[in-house]
């Protein structure tokens, strides 16, 4: 996904997976992290499309429904191979990972979209925020 998006020079690639991959073996067992993936069934499965969450805890704050928020989620890491695009993956994989947002009454969710992603996203409820970022 980096890679496609040019976010991530070649040389740092085997670093930026090793990095990753120290941050996986603990944030998932945790629940700190967790992904959905869609698989082709048969002899040679693999990993065509897939996306994660991030449940983050936060200062408790009022939410919409009356209760109290004690964390929020970001949306990240959604990805479809080029070969699986424009048949639902992407939309399937949204929809049954923010489902677990819901039955936890996490009522933040955000997210950075791509533009080719942002009219998925809008079609799910996402709209612009007033989010600032400093980037160093």
């Amino acid at each position: 996904m980096y890679r496609e998006m040019g976010d991530v020079p070649e040389a740092k690639e085997a670093e930026l997976a090793d990095a990753a991959e120290a941050y996986f073996r603990t944030a998932i067992p945790s629940g700190e992290y967790v992904a959905w993936l869609v698989v082709t069934m048969g002899p040679h499965e693999e990993v065509v499309a897939g996306a994660g969450l991030l449940v983050r805890p936060m200062i408790p704050r009022p939410a919409p429904d009356g209760n109290i928020e004690l964390c929020e989620g970001t949306v990240v890491n959604v990805y479809t191979e080029p070969g699986w695009r424009r048949k639902g993956l992407a939309a399937m994989v949204m929809e049954v990972l923010l489902e677990p947002a819901r039955a936890n009454r996490i009522n933040r969710v955000s997210l950075h979209a791509s533009e080719s992603g942002r009219p998925l996203y809008e079609l799910l409820g996402f709209a612009p925020t007033n989010e600032m970022r400093l980037a160093r």
